[in-house]
């Protein structure tokens, strides 16, 4: 661990010291390989690869993507990668979208970012551009929505197919609309959405038409050649006229790496940010970062070329084989019930039985030393555990499946979560604007996580975060949870605004500088 004299120390260290330091502090972290991590990281477990990215990415962490022309190793290896991707998702020449473009971004929230300002700048004659995706679609949409200034119309899913209705798509559709958005596969459930049908009806209201396949783009054509019945979704697709698709997702890429796809250039151009107005250089970006490390790049250019086709099919064979054998292994549960039947690389289940609380599952999970992902109940939809399979996991699920049912026991031992009265009468009465540090720290208290309400807001204890804690020590001083059963039973019990709050507060008191 850091001594007291912090990141910037009076005098320096040497590089060992530093290394071992950082070593330290990784121990606290979730575990990046090993198949036991089903959400953040994606580990394709094939030998030599990450010595291969970390080579790559060492080679090109110094150079600037700000200027093309002044490293055109970056350009190169940017123009692969989306050639790569445009051909993968349906375009390039000789397919029904020969003239796709596109570019390199840091990651798929950006991608969806860019994809939405696109479409807002393309109608510079409307005061109050709108967007139409289903509630289904991932919350960089709200986020681009919220940090462009454009309206969010949510469409709602169907409670069985997890999909929303065309009809409801169309029926969201205003003269303001500048895009309208679907996934494949959303990544809540894993389920693709009808696309075909989604972009029909953009097409003809002359609306464009994006494609979040951040998820699953690099694993669903894969699959479709191992015989899955995939949908169509990509440029095959008559009025698509957008895709993202996340290299450090599913092409097992470091993170860091997307890409995003226009079918022709003219639909990219309202993409890039360009100023000449001050006396400084002359700034042209195509994404939202202007100086950028080619390190990830260049990674991703080597994973790419090292694994090639035959490389991700047998890679999408083994995940298909995990995410078989994983729902087989919920099947085996009494009381858990798959909320779709898996189509990608997700297995999503609930819980029908009230005696066993999924909060408490995931706790009891952790314990045993699987790591899932909880998600709270929303618009009539229950609570819900999230998967995301890798091919890393394929040698794990006959250990899964044992490991499952024994935390089902447990959780059923342990009971539900019973949140107290008290608290569950403070959270009914407050607002998000009637939140104030104390009441925050209030609330932890009432969690039993060891908030001192009477605390300083600078130098107060640390306090939960969902999904899991591991033990580490917050910058706060105080300890993140090692079960978060409790706090995931709060979120889940209250309004939806309110817990976008309570979630920034919580985080934010973890977020603090040692001194």
């Amino acid at each position: 661990m850091m001594d007291d004299e912090g990141a910037l120390p009076g005098e320096g260290v040497p590089a060992a010291r530093v290394l071992d330091e950082i070593r330290a502090l990784r121990a606290a972290d979730r575990p990046t390989h090993g198949g036991r991590l089903f959400a953040y990281v994606y580990d394709p477990g094939v030998a030599g690869l990450d010595e291969l990215a970390r080579a790559a990415y060492g080679e090109s962490a110094h150079v600037n993507g700000l200027d093309p022309t002044a490293f055109p190793s970056l350009l190169a290896m940017e123009n692969a990668l989306v050639g790569a991707a445009a051909r993968l998702l349906g375009g390039g020449p000789g397919t029904n979208a020969p003239d796709v473009v596109g570019s390199v971004t840091g990651g798929g929230t950006e991608s969806l970012i860019l994809a939405v300002k696109a479409a807002r700048d393309a109608r510079p004659d409307l005061a109050e551009p709108r967007i139409v995706v289903p509630v289904s679609g991932h919350a960089a949409f709200a986020k681009a929505a919220h940090y462009l200034r454009v309206a969010l119309d949510p469409v709602p899913v169907d409670p069985a197919t997890l999909r929303p209705a065309v009809a409801d798509v169309a029926a969201a559709i205003r003269p303001e609309t500048v895009l309208v958005a679907c996934s494949a596969p959303a990544y809540a459930h894993g389920v693709v959405d009808p696309v075909t049908e989604i972009a029909a009806v953009a097409a003809a209201a002359g609306i464009r038409c994006h494609v979040d396949a951040c998820f699953g783009g690099w694993t669903l054509p894969w699959l479709r050649r191992l015989g899955a019945p995939v949908p169509p979704f990509d440029f095959a697709v008559d009025g698509v006229t957008s895709i993202s698709v996340d290299l450090h997702k599913y092409a097992y890429a470091p993170k860091g790496v997307s890409v995003l796809l226009h079918r022709d250039a003219g639909l990219r151009a309202p993409q890039y940010f360009a100023y000449a107005d001050w006396p400084g250089y002359t700034m042209v970006n195509p994404v939202i970062a202007s100086t950028r490390s080619g390190g990830p790049i260049a990674a991703a250019y080597a994973t790419l070329r090292h694994l090639g086709e035959d490389g991700y099919l047998r890679l999408a064979a083994l995940t298909r084989e995990a995410v078989s054998g994983l729902a087989d292994a919920v099947r085996a549960v009494d009381g858990l019930r798959l909320l779709a039947e898996p189509e990608s690389t997700v297995v999503c289940f609930t819980s029908d039985d009230p005696g066993l609380d999924l909060f408490v599952l995931v706790d009891e999970l952790t314990a045993r030393g699987w790591h899932t992902q909880p998600q709270l109940a929303y618009a009539g939809l229950p609570a819900s555990v999230h998967l995301t399979v890798t091919a890393a996991v394929a040698p794990r699920v006959a250990d899964f499946a044992p490991a499952l049912a024994d935390a089902a026991a447990a959780a059923r031992a342990a009971g539900p979560v019973v949140l107290p009265a008290e608290l569950l009468a403070l959270a009914g009465s407050l607002t998000p604007e009637a939140l104030t540090p104390e009441l925050v720290a209030g609330l932890a208290a009432g969690l039993g996580l060891g908030a001192d309400p009477a605390a300083s807001t600078t130098d107060g204890p640390g306090s939960p975060a969902p999904a899991g804690g591991t033990g580490a020590t917050t910058p706060a001083g105080g300890p993140l949870p090692d079960r978060t059963a409790v706090v995931n039973a709060l979120l889940d019990a209250v309004p939806v605004r309110l817990r976008e709050r309570l979630l920034a507060e919580f985080v934010g008191l973890l977020q603090r500088p040692t001194w």
